[in-house]
């Protein structure tokens, strides 16, 4: 597992690079902010339920949270899972609304 900063990913977004983005926080908190890509609790991930990024496996995947922590641990059990190429967003989304 790697690292990527906000201002980083906003770039790659800006070039229309292809991204996989993975949103592991609850579904509450994805209602009131989000970026977009896959989403995919980090309890179903703890619970091996990833079936439909299973296509992925060999794609980059950046996971992101609130604050970058829950992210962590879900890129580390994806690792566990198969999948070869994970980001951690630092900071999540309280750094990306921040704009750092």
């Amino acid at each position: 597992m790697t690292n990527i900063s906000v201002a980083k990913l906003k770039e790659r977004i800006s070039n229309n690079e292809t991204i996989h983005l993975l949103d592991v926080r609850e579904p509450e908190e994805r209602a009131v902010f989000n970026i977009g890509g896959n989403f995919i609790p980090l309890g179903n991930i703890m619970a091996m339920q990833a079936d439909e990024i299973d296509n992925l496996k060999n794609e980059e995947i950046i996971c992101y949270c609130r604050s970058g922590k829950r992210s962590v641990q879900a890129a580390l059990m994806l690792e566990t899972m198969g999948f070869t190429k994970l980001v951690n967003l630092e900071g999540g989304m309280i750094a990306w609304q921040e704009g750092m």
